[in-house]
């Protein structure tokens, strides 16, 4: 692998104009060694939304590829697994004449967008959407609103909102909890439970889903240590064990998932803030490898990864280190298909950072190469 040194191969505001006036078809190309790009979207906090870029897996470079989709205020991107089609969140206050954010949806042909679909979600800044195993049914979060809603998918196309929440519950955070704060959602391995995070209101919300229909009933939820901040949550491949993201306080629930009731059960909590420390702080996010042997935590403000080493029986962590994310403000990381390059969206830095990562070891580099992104929320490889 090559080896990295030093200089970093940022793109200057040049390359930024570049990302706008490229216009949108952006199309797959091929490197000189005759290894094929790989087409990444990049959800973007700007007005041009969804961006486009190649990657080139044997370097670990992303090279601008232009605007995919003119769609203001992408929070969040996900897609189908068979990767199909695409789906955004923007964090609006107004869509279609309501107060709501957006969900879209756009098939994917030739590394282009093409929209499909365009609905409103239960309220106000949609900030992340979520796909089931089958690609029928799509949940969406609300932050602002504090809300959830469901909808139903028919050839990448989104159904009216079918079941929508507005959630009630808050913190003693002052400053982040006065009102609920539906912030993530997912659906277990095993695609019969779904799960919204609520940050405001220190909970994890339960739902069986009924992906024929795309309802959702009731089904428990998970309290979590007050003024926490539960943003994110992602399942390990052992098929028993989850990791919730604790915003507020910067901690990770290692959690026993059960799969009878779809309930979570708390397991261990881990600080991820270096001892002494006592500026601000915001967990973030959480990457976990293929083959369950590693997972990796974001954390902003004061701006670092963590890498650990993953019981594949227990789902316990063991640290590994600490490591810069290469910018400001990591949103959102995740690691290239081949798992030797972990990719990071610095959203105050608008940039990408790309660290080589060992897959044996599974240490990252510590100094990077950086893309210029606009207002970088969420990186897709398609």
């Amino acid at each position: 692998m090559k080896k990295l040194n030093r200089r970093n191969f940022l793109f200057t505001a040049s390359a930024a104009t570049l990302v706008t006036a490229a216009g949108s078809r952006p199309s797959a190309a091929t490197s000189a060694e005759g290894t094929r790009h790989r087409r990444v979207f990049v959800g973007s906090g700007g007005e041009n939304g969804i961006l486009a870029y190649d990657w080139d897996p044997v370097a670990g470079e992303l090279t601008v590829a232009g605007v995919a989709a003119k769609v203001p205020k992408v929070a969040w991107l996900a897609s189908s697994h068979e990767h199909q089609y695409v789906y955004s969140a923007s964090e609006l206050e107004m869509f279609n004449g309501k107060p709501t954010g957006e969900v879209a949806s756009f098939r994917v042909e030739g590394g282009e967008l093409h929209p499909l679909s365009a609905e409103n979600s239960a309220g106000v800044g949609t900030c992340h959407v979520a796909v089931d195993n089958t690609g029928k049914m799509l949940i969406a979060a609300d932050y602002v609103g504090g809300s959830a809603a469901s909808f139903k998918i028919n050839n990448g196309k989104l159904s009216n909102a079918v079941w929508t929440e507005t959630y009630t519950y808050h913190g003693p955070n002052a400053d982040r909890q006065t009102t609920a704060h539906a912030h993530f959602a997912s659906f277990s391995l095993d695609n019969r439970f779904a799960y919204i995070n609520d940050l405001g209101g220190d909970c994890i919300h339960i739902y069986r889903p009924d992906t024929a229909t795309a309802g959702m009933t009731p089904s428990g939820k998970y309290v979590s240590v007050p003024g926490s901040g539960p943003r994110t949550l992602h399942f390990h491949p052992n098929g028993h064990t989850a990791y919730c993201m604790n915003e507020l306080v910067s901690t990770v629930d290692v959690l026993e998932w059960s799969k009878t009731d779809g309930s979570l059960a708390l397991v261990k909590r881990i600080d991820l803030l270096p001892e002494g420390y006592t500026g601000p702080t915001r967990g973030c996010d959480t990457v976990i490898s293929q083959d369950g042997r590693f997972v990796y935590f974001v954390n902003r403000d004061n701006n670092f990864l963590y890498s650990f080493k993953s019981d594949w029986k227990t789902g316990s962590l063991t640290p590994i280190k600490r490591s810069n994310c290469g910018g400001k403000t990591p949103r959102n990381f995740v690691l290239d298909p081949s798992e030797k390059w972990m990719l990071v969206a610095n959203q105050d830095s608008n940039l990408i950072s790309v660290f080589a990562r060992n897959p044996e070891t599974g240490v990252l580099a510590e100094e990077c190469r950086n893309c210029a992104a606009e207002t970088p929320m969420r990186i897709l490889f398609t």
